[in-house]
């Protein structure tokens, strides 16, 4: 027996070795696949500037890198800032500007809120709280949970700030039924919370996409968007959405448990067993009031969302003041944080490069006979900026970009201004890959959930909204008066 158990070591190493061997030969394959892609485009003779298309060279590269998964999100964005800098496409303070954005530091002080959350116990009592309220059975928290995101968009105007507070309830949820961060219940629960914060606040304005994609119609279109008739247009796709997705939720990832364990005996036991509220929970808690309060009263002081979430997740650092210390910090994954500033990054070298302004002219060129209010025209603008955002990852950078010279055809063409502004950004808000939103990452980096969920998911609601929209657009909006 001592003979031979060195002798079964060897042989399952063995057995091992050559599929990883193959699978980091197909990962070097591939991104030579993709390296090679990139330098064909640098030296195709296309007849634009040759720095825009040196950078959409390196941009193709970086998002194919992203959609592939060939390499980790956040290193093949690091990868694609250094080439950018390398090449001599941008200098050093352009290729990371990302870093010095305040989205991946405010991604930064949502994972501690999150960390905080969990560590203290508060997300877990919270969690108890949502169930005592709704009933212990799966189907009614999750629909429980898909409407408290959305009505939270009403008042805390950040996709992130939505997903940090939405998180810390799901963690303790899951933590609850008990199938661990790899089941059914925790995927699902997860990518529907997180998927939908990144389109509701295209239906109500309240992130800085809808923020923008509003001062842009109203600059350039030359009309008045008001806040309630925005929300209005979009009401019953809000009601529609949260019903598909919540029964989406429940067919493709059924629960491992439907109820429960033990039911509402179950729930008065957990909740005499947590006790009074423990130092750190209080602690939390008030700094979680803190960030919301903040948040909700923005429109009072004005602070932005991200400084008002990475300084609580710094106050959650401080010592006998916040929750968490610096080994909690040493195990943060920071590599979705690195994802976004590499994003970022690259939204800022397309615009300086007028990269962009080559992609949006060669986009109108196509739609441009399609563009209008009709049935035809809705289909055709909404898949075209779903298309546009998968090249320009940052939605903020996509919709500055592409809404002005569309306000401009609309003008001169004597459509709705407002009726192709709304569909224009309401095409952005589905998405499939990860890159399209650091709000999308923000739900990422809790774990819970892969780049295939996201995929499965939104491939489905892409669709579904798409066909809502198709009957909003002729049939309600005039009714209210857009797009007459």
């Amino acid at each position: 027996m001592q003979i031979d158990a060195p002798v079964n070591a060897s042989s399952q190493a063995a057995a091992v070795a050559p599929p990883a061997a193959a699978s980091d030969l197909r990962t070097a394959a591939l991104l030579a696949a993709l390296a090679a892609g990139a330098a064909t485009f640098w030296l195709l003779p296309l007849g634009i500037a040759p720095q825009a298309q040196k950078a959409l060279a390196v941009g193709l590269f970086m998002i194919a890198a992203w959609m592939t998964q060939v390499l980790d999100h956040g290193i093949a964005g690091i990868l694609g800032c250094f080439l950018f800098w390398m090449l001599g496409i941008a200098r050093f303070e352009t290729a990371f500007s990302g870093f010095a954005d305040s989205t991946p530091w405010f991604l930064f002080g949502a994972v501690c809120f999150g960390l905080m959350a969990g560590k203290s116990g508060l997300a877990r009592r919270l969690a108890f709280a949502v169930m005592r309220t709704v009933g212990h059975s799966y189907p009614r928290l999750l629909l429980g949970l898909i409407i408290s995101n959305f009505l939270l968009t009403i008042i805390v105007p950040s996709g992130m700030a939505r997903v940090v507070i939405m998180a810390a309830i799901a963690m303790g949820l899951v933590d609850a039924f008990g199938p661990g961060k790899g089941s059914n219940i925790a995927r699902g629960m997860f990518v529907i919370l997180v998927y939908q914060a990144t389109i509701f606040d295209k239906m109500v304005i309240a992130g800085a996409s809808s923020i923008t994609a509003r001062g842009a119609i109203e600059k350039f279109g030359g009309v008045t968007v008001l806040w309630s008739q925005w929300a209005l247009a979009y009401l019953p796709c809000d009601i529609l959405v949260m019903i598909v997705a919540w029964r989406l939720a429940l067919w493709m990832y059924p629960p491992e448990t439907a109820t429960l364990p033990g039911g509402s005996e179950y729930l008065r036991r957990e909740v005499r067993a947590m006790g009074a509220w423990s130092g750190a929970e209080i602690r939390a808690a008030l700094l979680m009031t803190a960030a919301i309060g903040l948040w909700v009263t923005d429109f009072l002081h004005h602070i932005p969302a991200p400084m008002i979430g990475l300084g609580v997740g710094l106050v959650a650092i401080m010592p006998r003041i916040g929750v968490l210390d610096a080994d909690d910090v040493r195990k943060i994954n920071y590599l979705p944080i690195f994802f976004v500033a590499a994003a970022v990054s690259l939204s800022n070298v397309l615009a300086q490069t007028k990269a962009l302004d080559v992609v949006t002219a060669i986009l109108f060129a196509w739609i441009q006979p399609f563009i209008g209010t009709g049935w035809l025209s809705t289909i055709v603008l909404y898949w075209a900026a779903f298309l546009y955002h998968i090249v320009i990852g940052n939605e903020i950078a996509m919709l500055a970009t592409s809404i002005p010279p569309l306000m401009e055809y609309a003008k001169q063409h004597a459509i709705d201004p407002l009726a192709l502004g709304m569909i224009w950004t309401f095409g952005a808000g589905p998405k499939l890959f990860m890159y399209e939103s650091a709000v999308l990452v923000v739900g990422y980096s809790y774990g819970y959930f892969d780049s295939k969920d996201l995929l499965k998911i939104g491939g489905l609601l892409s669709i579904v909204t798409a066909l809502i929209l198709l009957l909003l657009v002729p049939l309600y909006w005039p009714l209210i008066g857009i797009g007459k």
